[in-house]
């Protein structure tokens, strides 16, 4: 037995001060993001009109490495961080692997993922504006979960557009938002024009983020005293989630282990990007290196197939363009079980990194997801969500790579949240009704023939 404990923990004054902005390190930094209708890079002026003027600000800093975190969050972050960096003895026994599994566990708060790192401070910022609410979308429920907690803390009123597939098949999820005084909508409704246009245009659609995006976005935009937040993607959320990134390394240091590989699931690139900014940030420093992967499903594989591109953030064509690696707006993903993965696109900042060849990505099919969720729950005592599990997938690959070629590397993954909300994935894959589903050329062809010529 190691001498390195199950669970790594922090101190409380071990908590970062400040937010780690990667792209100050990055001498190549993410396309800025365009007005849709001069097609020139958006001020903050502009932004200000969709986002809280604080976060605009943090959206278009790309110079400042640091931003200190304002202490109103950092008490409210002491609630439930730092979270712990937890050895998985237990794996590695059942996989027979000399490797050695970390995981960085954030499900241990009530919204049940690193959500809460982000929606906390957009709330804060939109209090600190003197907002009376604000409006969002959320695929699986756990962003939408994260925020109507911390709009409960700040007493704003909060209103999320859910997609219709994860609002249908995620009940619990949608009451959990509504004890905490959320109101909840499915996606594409028929309360904005631009849901109408939607069902009008895919008729009985399950909807997706970028519907909702774009529902969310409207409601906010034609209300006084409101503005839209945002769950994933922005580059303004990966700062905020660089506390996980920040604790991982805290912790691997205070004992002395230098990951060797990284993991994270990718949707829109808010658990991922705040997973190893600053590690790449070591990278881009020539300080160390790393083997870091993006894992995402097969049914949205928008760094494996998709096209590095300016494209809409959202299906209804009203955000700002982004350069980012997209399978197109318009693309329609299949009901499969991540819901938080079912994003089009990619965060610009994690877009970027992968054109540099600073991380790999790799797509996986979801019955395999939930092998590996199964496996996992058995052994480590953890019910993971589906999206979290694509990490765990890919982190049992690797391990058992180690196990055919003798190498005890450290192989670190983030466990974005727990699964307690996914019981009809889990009962689906239990019952054997569970299948995989993966976009054709045509398919994803006639989506990326639809991007905007920029």
């Amino acid at each position: 037995m190691s001498n390195i404990p199950y669970k790594i923990y922090l101190e409380e004054n071990e908590l970062p001060k400040d937010w780690y902005n990667v792209r100050a390190d990055m001498k190549k930094k993410p396309a800025p993001i365009l007005n849709p209708a001069t097609l020139k890079p958006v001020t903050v002026d502009e932004l200000s009109h969709i986002f809280c003027h604080e976060l605009a600000l943090q959206e278009l800093n790309d110079t400042d490495a640091y931003i200190p975190i304002p202490d109103e969050i950092r008490e409210f972050y002491k609630m439930y961080r730092p979270s712990p960096l937890v050895r998985a003895y237990f794996l590695e026994k059942k996989l027979g692997t000399p490797a050695h599994i970390y995981y960085k566990f954030e499900g241990n708060n009530t919204s049940g993922s690193h959500k809460l790192n982000s929606a906390i401070a957009q709330a804060y910022y939109a209090k600190k504006q003197g907002l009376k609410g604000v409006t969002t979308e959320t695929g699986a429920g756990q962003w939408g979960t994260a925020l109507s907690m911390a709009c409960a803390y700040f007493d704003l009123a909060c209103h999320v557009y859910m997609v219709k597939v994860s609002y249908e098949q995620k009940p619990f999820r949608r009451e959990v938002m509504r004890t905490f005084g959320a109101s909840v909508t499915p996606s594409p409704s028929m309360d904005t024009e631009i849901g109408r246009k939607i069902n009008a245009e895919f008729p009985g659609t399950n909807g997706s983020l970028g519907c909702a995006i774009s529902e969310a976005v409207e409601a906010a935009t034609s209300k006084e005293g409101y503005r839209y937040v945002l769950g994933s993607v922005l580059s303004q959320v990966l700062l905020h989630q660089s506390v996980i990134g920040l604790e991982t390394k805290a912790a691997l240091d205070k004992y002395g282990i230098k990951a060797d590989t990284i993991i994270g699931c990718a949707g829109g690139g808010s658990n991922l990007g705040g997973l190893i900014s600053p590690f790449v940030g070591e990278m881009l420093r020539g300080e160390a290196d790393y083997d870091i992967i993006a894992v995402e499903p097969a049914s949205c594989p928008s760094l494996t197939r998709g096209k590095y591109a300016y494209d809409f953030c959202d299906t209804g064509k009203v955000c700002p363009l982004a350069k980012m690696y997209t399978l197109g707006s318009g693309f329609m993903p299949s009901a499969n079980h991540a819901g938080g993965l079912r994003y089009h696109g990619m965060s610009s900042v994690v877009s970027e990194l992968y054109d540099q060849g600073l991380l790999s990505a790799r797509a996986v099919e979801q019955t395999s997801v939930f092998e590996a969720a199964e496996m996992f729950s058995r052994v480590e005592g953890i019910l993971p969500a589906p999206e979290s599990s694509h990490a765990i997938r890919v982190a049992i690959d690797e391990a058992l790579k180690c196990k055919e070629t003798g190498e005890e590397k450290n192989i670190v993954f983030g466990l974005t949240g727990t699964g307690y909300f996914d019981m009809v994935a889990y009962q689906k894959f239990n019952d054997g009704d569970m299948s995989d589903y993966i976009p054709s050329d045509a398919e994803l062809e006639k989506s990326l023939s639809q991007l905007p010529q920029v």
